[in-house]
C-alpha cells in the first residue's frame, strides 16, 4: 500500500508509521492478550516483554465480541488514553446496539460504525447512542441485472495458508474496515497538531462530520 506509485491502494495517511501488535491468531485469542496489547502499544509496561519505546499515538482495534466492557479492558483503555493514545474501535457487524459489543462499548474509545458506498449506515453495522462516528465499510449489492457486486473496501492481504506467500489485493466489508479510516484521519490530525489530546480529537471528529444522506436507493443517480 505504498502511495503515489499508480498501483493498488494507499492508506488515509501516506506518511504514517505503523506499529503492528498481534493479539489474535488463526483460532482466536483471549481478552487478556488484547488488554496487554493495549498497554504495550501505548508504551506502558507489560510483564515479561520489553517496553515499547515507540508508543502509538492512535490505536486501531478492528476486533471485538459480544459482552460488557470488563473492568480490566476499561482500565487498560483509560491508562492508554491517559498516556496520550487515541483508541479507535470497530463497532461490530451484528446489527445490534453497540452497547452489546466490547470493546466498542467501553468508555474513552471512538466507536466506529460503517457506511455503505452510498453513504448510508451499512445494513450489517452495529448502531446506537454509543456510536461516535461512521466511516466507509463497504457493502454487497446487486446491479440493474441483479448480478451481485462486492462493494467492499479494497485492501492488502497475503494469500498464504500456512506461511507468508504472495501479497494480493482483496475486498472486505465491515466495521473493521471502517475503523482504520478514522484511525488514519486521527493520524493526519496529529501530523498537523501533535499536541491534540484524545478528547480534543474525538470532539473535532464529531463536530466536523456530516449527517447521513437522505436520498433513496443505490441507483438513484439523480440525487
Amino acid at each position: 500500500a505504498s502511495s503515489n506509485n499508480a498501483t493498488g491502494v494507499t492508506g488515509i495517511d501516506w506518511n504514517a508509521k505503523l506499529l503492528p501488535v498481534r493479539v489474535l491468531g488463526k483460532c482466536g485469542g483471549s481478552t487478556s492478550d488484547i488488554i496487554d496489547g493495549i498497554y504495550w502499544a501505548a508504551g506502558l509496561p507489560v510483564s515479561g516483554v520489553p517496553t515499547n519505546n515507540n508508543p502509538a499515538k492512535v490505536i486501531n482495534m478492528s476486533l471485538g465480541g459480544e459482552g460488557a466492557c470488563s473492568s480490566f479492558e476499561q482500565a487498560a483503555i483509560d491508562a492508554a488514553v491517559a498516556a496520550g493514545s487515541t483508541i479507535v474501535v470497530a463497532a461490530g457487524n451484528e446489527t445490534v446496539d453497540v452497547s452489546r459489543s466490547s470493546p466498542a462499548n467501553c468508555n474513552n474509545v471512538i466507536a466506529v460504525a460503517a457506511t455503505d458506498w452510498n453513504g448510508q449506515i451499512g445494513v450489517y453495522s452495529n448502531t446506537g447512542n454509543g456510536i461516535d462516528i461512521a466511516a466507509p465499510g463497504g457493502d454487497t449489492f446487486t446491479d440493474t441485472n441483479n448480478n451481485p457486486i462486492n462493494g467492499g473496501v479494497l485492501s492488502t492481504y497475503n494469500n498464504g495458508t500456512q506461511a507468508a506467500n504472495q501479497d494480493v489485493y482483496a475486498r472486505s466489508i465491515g466495521t473493521s474496515m471502517a475503523a482504520p479510516h478514522v484511525a488514519g484521519v486521527v493520524s493526519l490530525m496529529l501530523a498537523r497538531n501533535s499536541s491534540l489530546t484524545p478528547a480534543q480529537i474525538e470532539r473535532t471528529l464529531k463536530s466536523s462530520a456530516r449527517a447521513f444522506p437522505t436520498y433513496g436507493n443505490h441507483f438513484d443517480c439523480t440525487t
